[in-house]
């Protein structure tokens, strides 16, 4: 399944089955190497809180487990993020930039490769976070990001979404040794990206994004 250059689909993230996070991007490639996604500033997202509002981050893990929950609309706040899904690739890769739109850093999200999804009305693809992340800044050091709270989830194994911590950490290992080399995409590919002038960031989320998620 391939998706079309200026295509309106849904990006999420799946934890156990249950939606986490919706975020709706703009396809600006889809090849063999990999998917490319621009999601703009005041794009309709979603994410997950619990019922008293507070999201998962706010809070201990062990309380957000006993916690009920629901999808909470919203619009992307950050500054524009690109992001490239490399084919079955165990992590994606995000451009980040700065208030003004100047490339600020990568942002390696470990997490599982992507499954895809089309109904007819809406096109989708479904990725399992797996917590864990590095952050390559544009001098090619880099450091991990969110060790306490990948460390803190792994003891809930009832709960989380993990399966092979160090798998996770190996994954991030073999991205933080391309960074290191400037290999691609760490190699200056894509930082001076520039949309199309006529992608307007959808002001809320289309009909079908809270489908259930894609069997694994």
């Amino acid at each position: 399944m391939r998706f079309e250059p200026g295509q309106l689909i849904v990006h999420r993230n799946v934890r156990r089955g249950r939606i986490g996070w919706v975020r709706t991007a703009r396809v600006v490639s889809d090849e063999p190497r990999g998917l490319l996604l621009w999601i703009d500033r005041g794009s309709a997202v979603a994410n997950e809180v619990a019922d008293d509002g507070r999201g998962m981050r706010a809070m201990p893990f062990a309380e957000w487990t006993r916690r009920s929950y629901r999808l909470l609309p919203g619009r992307w706040s950050g500054p524009p993020v690109l992001k490239f899904l490399p084919s079955g690739a165990a992590h994606s890769v995000w451009w980040f930039r700065d208030e003004a739109g100047v490339f600020a850093n990568w942002y390696v999200n470990l997490e599982e490769p992507g499954v895809r999804w089309d109904d007819g009305l809406l096109a989708g693809i479904d990725m399992v976070d797996q917590d864990l992340d590095v952050v390559v800044r544009p001098d090619l050091s880099w450091q991990w990001k969110d060790e306490e709270e990948f460390v803190e989830r792994l003891a809930f194994p009832d709960h989380y979404w993990v399966r092979d911590a160090e798998e996770v950490r190996a994954e991030g290992k073999r991205v933080i040794a391309l960074a290191e080399a400037g290999a691609f995409p760490f190699d200056g590919t894509w930082c001076d990206f520039v949309p199309d002038p006529g992608w307007h960031p959808p002001a809320a989320l289309p009909d079908g994004w809270d489908r259930p998620p894609v069997e694994r």
